[in-house]
């Protein structure tokens, strides 16, 4: 259970301070009140327990709640009982869980936004950042409107790419474990034979390097496994940090032909939520906060960070932008010119439009790149290994 430390006085008017381990605020203020203190402050020292394994929410399940949350707040339905109509009607048990955990914490005085944020794996960074600024803005409604919407295109997005990445990993991953046998289980039954070439130093310098790597992988495959295996871990966890994930988001915007996807896709998020909280009278340093998190990027996040910071000095929004390097100058050309036009919400809800059905475009492009750069990796790796086996057959063939 937490604990709280509270700040209080007696009916007498001396402070007094100290701390209570409860289940919620409210549990500690019913506390005071029976000890006949009247509480000033009262502030969670530790964060109150959360379900340690929560099953994996569906995405289209997780959109459908907050379209559902969003039309029974719109119809005037209390947040207290909109969510227990939700925690009623769900048959996911993970969601279900989760949901009363939100429930309770709403139900203790929290915001949903802090309620869902006690759960960033089940709801995403972006989609507590837009309910948080729907909620300090007065947009709820149409926050999880919005929320359910960027959940539903980002799920199809995914079952796309997976769909049409299928085979190309499958051919991948096939291909390597085929090479990878050829090497430990084939290729060594040729080293007899061209023992006599390797004596006389007419061995080809490719064969050399094959026969050489070959052996190297017959006698050491179970300890280069476990090295692998070992070495992903460690990445993995790695990955998890604040440094590796920044540096994760900066290598996939770099990457060849998918690299321009993920750059387009973060820079879309960035506009339409920046765009719908200018919308709704979100103030431009605050909206700028809450879209910098929202873009799921985090180099693109800082940029816009700093952006953030030279508004609050006066700048405008497209310079900043511009020197990150990471917006396309096509973007900055039409946040400029909307800022002195005094467009600037209507112009960034049309670039995300814009950006989102180019991004359709550049993602069909890649898959169908990536098939048959695929199929040549392959076929170059067979290749090599048949040319380095051939060349010492053809030489001992011209010998005799």
């Amino acid at each position: 259970m937490p604990e709280f430390s509270y700040i209080a006085r007696t009916p007498e008017g001396e402070k007094v301070t100290g701390a209570l381990t409860a289940g919620t605020e409210r549990e500690v203020l019913a506390n005071l009140a029976g000890r006949s203190l009247f509480p000033v402050e009262v502030r969670a020292d530790s964060p109150a327990s959360t379900p340690t394994t929560v099953r994996r929410v569906p995405a289209q399940l997780r959109a459908t709640m907050y379209a559902q949350l969003s039309d029974l707040l719109r119809s005037g339905v209390p947040l207290l009982r909109s969510l227990a109509v939700l925690m009623r009607q769900t048959t996911h048990s993970g969601l279900k869980e989760v949901l009363a955990e939100v429930y309770r914490h709403v139900e203790d005085g929290a915001t949903l936004a802090e309620a869902m944020g006690r759960y960033p794996r089940v709801f995403g960074e972006m989609s507590i950042s837009m309910i948080r600024a729907g909620g300090e803005g007065g947009f709820l409604e149409e926050a999880l409107s919005r929320v359910a919407d960027f959940t539903e295109t980002q799920e199809d997005l995914r079952k796309r790419t997976a769909g049409a990445l299928a085979y190309p990993v499958f051919l991948g991953i096939v291909g390597t474990l085929v090479v990878v046998v050829l090497m430990i289980f084939f290729v060594p039954k040729f080293e007899n034979l061209f023992d006599d070439l390797r004596t006389r130093g007419e061995l080809p310098a490719v064969t050399d390097m094959l026969l050489n790597t070959s052996a190297v992988m017959g006698a050491y495959w179970p300890y280069i496994t476990v090295g692998i295996v070992i070495a992903g871990l460690f990445v993995a966890r790695w990955l998890k940090t604040d440094q590796g994930r920044l540096m994760l988001d900066r290598v996939r915007i770099r990457l060849p032909i998918v690299g321009k996807v993920f750059l387009s896709l973060a820079v879309a998020r960035f506009c339409r939520v920046l765009g719908t909280l200018l919308h709704n009278g979100v103030p431009i340093v605050r909206s700028l906060e809450i879209s910098a998190d929202a873009t799921g990027n985090r180099v693109l996040g800082l940029a816009v960070l700093e952006a953030s910071e030279n508004i609050s000095g006066g700048e405008s929004l497209a310079g900043p932008l511009a020197a990150s390097g990471h917006f396309p100058p096509m973007v900055v050309e039409m946040v400029a010119v909307a800022e002195e036009s005094n467009t600037l919400e209507n112009v960034l809800l049309d670039i995300a439009d814009s950006l989102e059905r180019r991004t359709w475009r550049q993602l069909d492009i890649a898959v169908r790149l990536i098939e048959p750069i695929m199929l040549l990796m392959l076929a170059g790796a067979v290749l090599t290994l048949v040319i380095a086996l051939l060349l010492p057959v053809l030489k001992m063939s011209t010998q005799i």
